[in-house]
């Protein structure tokens, strides 16, 4: 099957304008825009009346379930924008035996082309940038997001550029340059990468496509909290723990599920939204349990979880509104923990998280150990990558077929 067949050619969505995260200043749609005038995320509005009268939730439905069918909701004004590598609906995994309940599921966003959730928030941003003639892109990256920009931008012939600290995992690097991006490794972290590309913004040498940087890999990541309202029947659960660095998937959801009730589809109930860090670089959580609306940088930042290795991000006071307003926490948890999460939960139960997986279960437990959860709510873990991307215990057991073989000692 074709992509993107569910796509109507040349029909406009409704994007009515861009607005300021932080002042509501109107931004006009169908321009390339980086950050506000105050250096803060633009958030893309639509005609959500018009939406309403335009689909109904039973015509949602007889759509294939795959990213697209929420075009309505999303940026792209025209199929021909759209570079897609076949963006699946993610499903839901119960883990009863290492999550100890039936409740918990984990949405695996493993099964998404270049094996993570960067995917969603990527394919939207490169579709756009597209659509407004951007042919150079360049961006700092922990290594999923690099892989999945390197792989839309090749597809549609954009020139990339892309830095990541030099111990990023070696199979995303490899993977970068695999599908056409040009990567350095920088000796810093994922910020002082960061601030090179946004040296050469300033001199007009590529776009900058740091996280939240651009407005539309929100509307990509906003996607998971769609997805979510469908699979549970329009009625979202009680509990939803996500992998934090830059957030844009959390600060996405969060603007999913207004959407959603302004269409009438969901009511004001909201999940508790947990912004999982580790405890090795966690300015979230320091800045949520100090009462403070932004995050200071974290000094010194360490952690196995390479993706949520972000000691800055520009939409730390969107995060920490969307936590507060759910009513949830923002929590951190240690390297033992989420190592000892991704072995259980391959072990008992045949799912392979990634570090950044295993860290909403280790932050899951502890929450349900402290009583912040209780094990008969219905709680989502965001499982953001493939674990098949990261390095895996050895396995150094051998058999020599001509000597004797003890077969009741295997």
């Amino acid at each position: 099957m074709a992509l993107n067949t569910n796509l109507t050619t040349g029909r406009p969505t409704f994007v009515t304008h861009l607005e300021c995260s932080m002042t509501g200043e109107r931004y006009e749609a169908d321009m390339l825009h980086g950050l506000s005038r105050v250096g803060r995320p633009l958030l893309v509005r639509y005609d959500l009346e018009g939406v309403g009268a335009a689909l109904s939730k039973e015509a949602l439905t007889s759509r294939e379930t795959d990213l697209w069918r929420w075009r309505e909701l999303l940026p792209v004004r025209h199929t021909s924008d759209v570079v897609s590598l076949g963006e699946i609906e993610t499903p839901l995994v119960p883990i009863p035996k290492s999550g100890g309940s039936p409740n918990v599921l984990v949405k695996d966003e493993g099964r998404l082309p270049t094996g993570s959730f960067k995917a969603r928030g990527l394919v939207m941003a490169v579709s756009m940038a597209k659509a407004l003639g951007v042919t150079k892109i360049a961006m700092p990256t922990n290594g999923n997001a690099g892989a999945a920009l390197a792989a839309y931008a090749s597809r549609v012939g954009i020139e990339t550029i892309i830095f990541c600290p030099d111990d990023t995992p070696e199979i995303n690097v490899r993977e970068v340059a695999a599908q056409g991006g040009r990567v350095y490794r920088v000796n810093g972290l994922i910020d002082d990468c960061g601030a090179i590309v946004g040296k050469g913004a300033a001199e007009g040498r590529w776009f900058d496509f740091s996280t939240l940087k651009e407005p539309y890999r929100i509307e990509g990541k906003k996607t998971m909290g769609l997805e979510l309202a469908a699979q549970f029947g329009w009625k979202l659960p009680d509990a939803i723990f996500y992998p934090t660095g830059g957030g844009t998937g959390l600060i996405g959801m969060w603007k999913a599920f207004d959407e959603l009730e302004a269409l009438g589809w969901i009511g004001p109930e909201r999940p508790r939204m947990f912004a999982v860090q580790a405890s090795g670089c966690a300015p979230i959580v320091r800045a949520f349990e100090a009462g403070e609306e932004h995050a200071e940088r974290w000094e010194d930042a360490a952690t196995v979880a390479a993706g949520i290795r972000v000691p800055r991000a520009v939409g730390d006071f969107l995060i920490l509104r969307a936590v507060r307003a759910s009513g949830g926490r923002a929590v951190a948890v240690g390297d033992p923990a989420i190592l000892k999460a991704v072995e259980d939960c391959a072990r008992r139960d045949g799912l392979l998280l990634c570090p950044e997986g295993g860290a909403t279960l280790a932050a899951y437990r502890e929450a349900l150990r402290t009583g912040l959860v209780d094990e008969d709510e219905r709680v989502v873990l965001f499982n953001c990558a493939t674990g098949l991307k990261y390095p895996l215990p050895e396995a150094p057991q051998t058999l020599d077929r001509f000597a004797e073989i003890d077969l009741g000692a295997l």
